[in-house]
């Protein structure tokens, strides 16, 4: 949800991104992309369903091909688009990353899960500290993806 956030509010890193691989890149294209990516998420939060969390393996599987893709045939990338900036590479890393999701969002499809607000509601303190470790667990992933690549420190 945040990714596709970032890619509605500034789209030009994924233009950018799509262009140098020669894909579609036009405004409307990346704005449809970060919808869907955006709906699918907020679904995946809000619905405990296996065809929702289905859709996030399956955007996160697209992710992770481009970046190969692009990685494979040393297609320069300044940015994929992820965090809104224009200084976030794509790397390995984030590959590894993306198929991490791939996985844990098929084991939900397939196996099934509780939806958020049902492991929140099972949590203590209202599921505070759990969210706050969630928000936390984010915020170190999108460091580890955006400075990691470039070799700087965190």
């Amino acid at each position: 949800v945040f990714s596709g956030g970032t890619k509605l509010r500034d789209p030009e890193p994924t233009r950018g991104a799509l262009r140098a691989a020669r894909l579609p890149s036009s405004r409307g294209a990346v704005f449809g992309l970060a919808g869907i990516e955006v709906a699918v998420g907020a679904l995946a939060l809000g619905l405990h369903s296996p065809l929702a969390a289905a859709g996030v393996a399956a955007m996160y599987l697209g992710f992770a091909g481009f970046v190969v893709f692009a990685l494979l045939r040393n297609i320069p990338l300044q940015s994929c688009g992820c965090f809104g900036k224009s200084d976030t590479p794509p790397g390995w890393v984030h590959v590894a990353v993306n198929l991490s999701a791939v996985v844990a969002a098929s084991v939900l499809a397939l196996r099934g899960g509780a939806d958020l607000l049902g492991v929140v509601d099972s949590q203590p303190a209202a599921g505070l500290p759990y969210l706050a470790f969630v928000a936390l667990g984010a915020y170190l992933i999108s460091l580890v993806l955006s400075h990691l690549p470039a070799g700087r420190p965190a």
